[in-house]
């Protein structure tokens, strides 16, 4: 049950609604029963249900959000409510069915292994009542997109990118705070999300409480289908005279680490280097971090800025946790393969199988 009466009220009149605008299905609060008594068990709503000439009275029980943490609880309710439960007046099929503000994918697939009907927000709907199959497949509302979305980028990243790099270890949350240069209480944050998603396990109590990532995967996955909802980053084109790809590679190298700047190279460049792929790279990307001593080496590198025929590109850093976990390889920094693995899938061209190659080559999950 909800918190607030008036946004139940709200799901249930929405959810409703949905019922009322298809085509042979009738639904109406069915007030015979008291709503909330069925057995021993409280329920939000009983709803009368025809369709296509069958009858069905559903329990309803109404949640704000659902993730896949939750459905195991969610079920094992149904499931108690259920036993010895009567049938509806007048030998109706009584049907148990969730209804949510916000449900994630996640937890949609699993209330579907187990058969159990749902509904959010967003319009997405499914009932298998016997004889009377309904299934409808929206995008997620807005408030759990947003909430989502947050999660992959600013602080909240670097804490998914620490556990991603780290996937087989266990982490206290001061512990991985400082692993991804961020405060105690972001890390914490984050952890509390992916435990709703159950990507991560728990061991412990306390301040000895400890987590694992056990589906990095599934993570790494979602990562992935968010970035086209992430801005791209600043890029800055420059054009640096008479160096191919390879010894400008070696060049910016040298140069930026002369001046003491943080850089990481990204892209097919980095990747080349982990895992060869292609057989030749047009252009080198870098994040770089912004600054003087950035300034000072783009300078010595000779380069000017370009709209056309970069064969260098700068994507500016803003904070020393968007280098996090560079690899130092054959004397230059790369960006982790995590992190180039995300930009190639944001690329041109033959990125993406790129970047499965790097994924399967070099990531391993």
């Amino acid at each position: 049950m909800l918190e607030s009466s008036l946004t139940e009220r709200q799901l249930i009149t929405q959810f409703l609604d949905t019922l009322r605008e298809l085509p042979e299905v009738q639904a109406d609060l069915d007030h015979s029963e008291p709503a909330g008594l069925a057995g021993d068990r409280r329920y939000d709503a009983n709803i009368d249900l025809q369709v296509a000439g069958k009858s069905f009275i559903l329990r309803v029980e109404v949640k704000k959000a659902v993730y896949p943490r939750d459905v195991r609880q969610v079920i094992w309710q149904f499931r108690e409510a259920s036993r010895g439960r009567p049938k509806g007046l007048q030998g109706k099929e009584s049907l148990s069915l969730l209804v949510a503000e916000s449900i994630s994918p996640g937890a949609k697939e699993l209330l579907r292994d187990e058969r159990v009907g749902y509904y959010d927000s967003g319009g997405s709907l499914y009932l298998p009542a016997p004889g009377a199959y309904l299934y409808i497949d929206k995008p997620p509302p807005k408030t759990l997109a947003k909430s989502v979305r947050s999660l992959f980028s600013g602080r909240r990243a670097q804490v998914l990118h620490a556990l991603l790099i780290q996937h087989q270890d266990w982490f206290g949350v001061k512990e991985l705070a400082q692993q991804a240069l961020v405060s105690p209480a972001t890390a914490s944050q984050v952890l509390t999300e992916l435990e709703r998603f159950d990507w991560v396990v728990s061991r412990g109590q306390g301040p000895n409480k400890e987590r694992h990532l056990r589906e990095p995967a599934a993570l790494l996955d979602t990562w992935g289908t968010q970035l086209a909802s992430i801005r791209l980053p600043n890029l800055r084109r420059y054009y640096v005279p008479a160096t191919k790809p390879d010894t400008l590679l070696e060049r910016v190298g040298e140069v930026f680490d002369a001046h003491d700047a943080g850089y990481a190279i990204s892209h097919e460049a980095a990747a080349q280097r982990y895992s060869p792929f292609l057989s030749s790279v047009s252009q080198v990307r870098i994040r770089l971090l912004i600054g003087s001593n950035a300034d000072a080496a783009i300078g010595d590198l000779g380069a000017r800025v370009v709209n056309e025929g970069a064969n260098l590109a700068i994507i500016e850093a803003k904070s020393p946790g968007e280098l996090l976990f560079r690899e130092r390889v054959g004397g230059i920094w790369l960006a982790s393969p995590v992190q180039v693995y995300l930009d190639l899938l944001r690329g041109e061209g033959r990125s993406k199988e790129m970047a499965e190659h790097l994924r399967k080559e070099r990531i391993g999950f």
